[in-house]
């Protein structure tokens, strides 16, 4: 019996609300040895507020050691072991933009690349092209047709765009086509087993047609095909925990994680207040608030200290706006930690930090690393931070007689 089990079982219907403000990257590291985190140096007196009358830990995004892509960081935070469920990137970046995947569809992340007269490749990303440049390109490859299959394709952003394949006997196993350097030519698809052959010849005569419409651009003059993937099958927040659930993102690939495993996604914000009023309008909808903050990971990526505890207490400056509408469970949380130090993704737990009235209070008085690291919840696996926060929602009820 697995978790999704036991929750099915236990559901318990409520008026109770769970808000999950997950600041993207959220666990940082000090510049010297003994010195402050980014949390730690930030400012975040409404944070430290809560931890006055809650509890934390350190949530491990899949085992320790391991270092997560935003997929898995996402899944385990939702409740979904991420060693289970593995959802390719080509399925993230359709269902990021709202494509709606079908049952026998593959989707394919594609990337503008420019080609060098002897067809190698120069520049993996087109030069960066703009959205603007980039977009009546995606439109001009729906010229593409291809007998028996059904292909769309569909602008993302930048040097990026999302192409489904729809039909009978796809398979979801492709090598990708990008040779992840400069100065060779792209590689041909190749099917990592015979359910995906059929795949592999579609993709390579999409590849055929789309190198000649693009053939006189003048930088995204070709294309590479990566994260060949099919829909996955995810149960949904409904299903295993009886939970409306609401996502309020502004970044397409966590609107099509929080898509995939059945949350609405609400509201156009661009900005972190934006996505606060989104959350107090559709407050009587729904259960469940999944809101994502994605600029303290980009300035963790980005190496800069400074401005992630600047986009910290950015993260600190709303917590009043959410406690005003008195959820019944606040968690603030990451997806992993992104610490500027190492300028990526890295193994270390996230600081998470859980607030109800049944919460059994720690004695922390601020919210950090170090407090995480001697908090209350102790050090856990992401994945049962949603049977935590039921649970504090009253949404549980008891296993066994």
């Amino acid at each position: 019996m697995d978790m999704h089990d036991i929750t099915r079982s236990l559901q318990q219907k409520n008026d109770s609300k769970i808000v999950m403000l997950v600041a993207d990257g959220l666990g940082g590291l000090p510049q010297q040895p003994g010195g402050l985190t980014e949390l730690e140096t930030a400012k975040t007196p409404h944070l430290d507020a809560l931890a006055a009358r809650g509890v934390q830990g350190g949530s491990i995004p899949v085992k320790p050691g391991i270092s997560p892509g935003s997929g898995p960081g996402h899944l385990g935070l939702f409740g979904y072991d991420p060693l289970q469920y593995v959802i390719g990137r080509g399925a993230l970046e359709a269902t990021g933009i709202g494509f709606e995947l079908g049952p026998n569809d593959v989707a394919i992340r594609g990337n503008y690349c420019t080609l060098g007269p002897d067809g190698k490749i120069t520049d993996r990303r087109a030069g960066r092209i703009s959205s603007e440049e980039s977009a009546p390109l995606a439109v001009k490859l729906r010229d593409v047709k291809i007998p028996g299959v059904e292909v769309f394709v569909e602008p993302v952003k930048e040097h990026r765009f999302v192409v489904v394949l729809r039909g009978q006997g796809l398979g979801g196993d492709v090598h990708d086509t990008d040779p992840q350097m400069t100065g060779v030519p792209p590689l041909q698809p190749k099917a990592a087993n015979p359910a995906s052959e059929k795949t592999a010849q579609v993709a390579a005569a999409f590849i055929e047609q789309g190198q000649k419409i693009l053939a006189g651009q003048p930088k995204a003059n070709g294309l590479t095909l990566r994260g060949f993937a099919p829909r996955p099958a995810l149960p949904t927040y409904g299903e295993v925990y009886g939970l409306r659930a609401a996502a309020i993102a502004v970044y397409p690939m966590y609107k099509g994680l929080a898509r995939l495993v059945g949350m609405d996604i609400v509201g156009k914000a661009q900005t972190l207040d934006e996505q606060i009023s989104v959350l107090e309008e559709n407050w009587s909808k729904y259960d469940f608030f999944f809101i994502h903050f994605k600029y303290t990971d980009s300035t963790g990526e980005d190496g800069n200290f400074a401005a992630k505890v600047k986009r910290t207490e950015e993260v600190d400056a709303v917590i009043p706006r959410i406690t005003a509408l008195k959820p019944t469970v606040l968690i603030v949380t990451g997806d992993h930690s992104t610490p500027s130090f190492l300028k990526s993704h890295s193994w270390h737990p996230v600081p998470t930090l859980l607030v109800s009235d049944c919460c059994r209070f720690d004695g922390h008085t601020e919210f950090g690393e170090r407090t995480s690291m001697r908090g209350g919840l102790g050090q856990f696996e992401a994945k049962y931070l949603m049977p935590l926060a039921l649970s504090n929602a009253g949404r549980l009820g008891k296993y066994g007689a």
